[in-house]
């Protein structure tokens, strides 16, 4: 298809012509503006053109009339979205939506410039889930556009941001395989480098854990997403007298389960294992699968609230606590 023959956007200057009257007049019917002295008749007609043709304001017809974007730009960095951040990123645009808001989110490694994407878009806040230059930041705030760190930030450089305290998901997993018996623990790490910024908090977590413990470091081991090499993995564990593993995340532990059962080593008899997430499979794993849940609804409402208080320019909502983490035990530990 060619650029000619690409549908054209419905304007306000297109359901004008239509119904026969200006588009000034077309603009205060849509627009709901008061004191105007328009027959309900026309207004009436116009709306009905409106509706017949599928005329929307644009975004930044919308930001021109009411002064502000409704528009809040979500930067995903170059991660995996499965359930977890699905979920939590339904739950922020419901969110959002309730306050008037509409959630755009664009991934990072799509190849566009950040700068063009916001200066297209004249959002009313951006969320960045990890670090941007100094200087993009800046010219964003300077747009008059709050922005937010709202999860991971290496340097620790900036303000209201939500620190999901995931060393704290490592311990949790740590302990609770060593309440129940296990003195050497293994760790699943996954393959995937993208994840590396949630990856090691974690297994810091599990290691602060085993040393509190008095138990040996945890033997760390790539669990790829693949059955036989999952097995491979099962396998070196069970020879080194590994008894529980705590994986990085459900996913990984679906994959230790597969090779498992591969490597004929029974769970949670020969090998105990806990995920993290609590994705819709894991009850339905074979046996159901022990994991840590984080409250995604938790964390996106209150990157919401960070969001509308920004705007409006209110301090920062409390951040969530330790206790939004918490173990969810099942059959497989």
């Amino acid at each position: 298809m060619s650029v000619d023959d690409r549908p054209k956007r419905v304007t306000s200057a297109d359901v004008a012509r239509e119904a026969g009257v200006s588009r000034t007049t077309v603009s205060y019917v849509l627009n709901g503006t008061p004191h105007q002295k328009i027959p309900e008749a026309t207004q009436q007609r116009i709306l009905d053109v409106a509706e017949r043709l599928g005329y929307a304001p644009s975004a930044a017809a919308r930001a021109l009339r009411s002064g502000r974007s409704d528009v809040v730009l979500c930067l995903l960095p170059d991660w995996p979205i499965g359930p977890a951040m699905g979920s939590l990123l339904e739950t922020l645009s419901t969110s959002l939506a309730a306050e008037g808001l509409t959630l755009y989110a664009h991934p990072r490694a799509a190849g566009r410039p950040v700068s063009a994407v916001w200066r297209s878009l004249g959002p009313a806040a951006v969320v960045l889930w990890d670090e941007l230059d100094d200087s993009e930041i800046a010219a964003m705030r300077s747009a008059g556009i709050a922005v937010t760190v709202a999860l991971l930030s290496p340097t620790g450089r900036r303000h209201s941001e939500l620190l999901v305290p995931q060393q704290r998901i490592g311990r949790v997993q740590a302990e609770h395989l060593a309440a129940t018996g296990h003195r050497l623990i293994g760790y699943a790490y996954p393959d995937d480098p993208r994840v590396k910024g949630f990856a090691e908090p974690r297994l810091e977590g599990v290691r602060t854990a085993c040393a509190e413990l008095g138990l040996d470091a945890p033997v760390v081991r790539t669990v790829p997403m693949d059955a036989e090499a999952a097995a491979d993995a099962v396998r070196a564990w069970v020879a080194e007298g590994v008894t529980g593993v705590c994986a990085y995340n459900d996913d990984v532990a679906l994959a230790v389960l597969a090779g498992t059962r591969i490597a004929g080593v029974a769970v949670p008899g020969d090998l105990a294992l806990v995920g993290v997430d609590d994705i819709p499979a894991a009850p339905f794993a074979s046996p159901p699968l022990t994991t840590v849940d984080t409250e995604q609804g938790v964390i996106a409402e209150y990157i919401a609230a960070i969001v509308t208080r920004a705007i409006s320019g209110k301090p920062a909502p409390r951040r969530p606590g330790s206790d939004i983490v918490h173990l969810i035990r099942r059959e497989s530990a």
